[in-house]
């Protein structure tokens, strides 16, 4: 019986590293995510408004501010869209798909901030 030759040994074994999928896959997804993303906030946007004008105060009522109990799942629904959008960022990310980590992540960002006007409107 041989032993193998000394090359084979004395050669660490290279670490097993994930492939980084190509750059025009990269961009058709995160063109894909930017249209989707895209509808997704504008329609929040305008329920946003349309919401917002339905609930507004008669300008001849009291202006006493008044507080109305917010359901736990509202909540939860309005902040879980921006803790979704991060995830899916940092998914992006550790897939080493930089084009769609940043789509991913203003996405985030633009959720975030409609989740602090929608936060505010149900307080208000």
């Amino acid at each position: 019986m041989t032993s193998p030759p000394a090359d084979d040994q004395d050669t660490p074994a290279p670490p097993r590293t994930r492939e980084r999928p190509s750059r025009l896959i990269d961009i058709a997804v995160a063109l894909l995510f930017l249209v989707a993303d895209a509808v997704i906030v504008v329609v929040a946007a305008m329920l946003f408004v349309m919401v917002g004008m339905g609930s507004a105060q008669r300008p001849h009522l009291s202006a006493t501010a008044h507080s109305r109990d917010i359901p736990v799942l509202t909540l939860l629904v309005v902040w879980g869209v921006p803790a979704v959008a991060v995830t899916g960022a940092v998914v992006h990310a550790r897939l080493r798909m930089p084009v769609s980590a940043v789509v991913q992540s203003l996405f985030a960002l633009a959720c975030a901030f409609l989740a602090v006007i929608w936060t505010r409107m149900l307080l208000s």
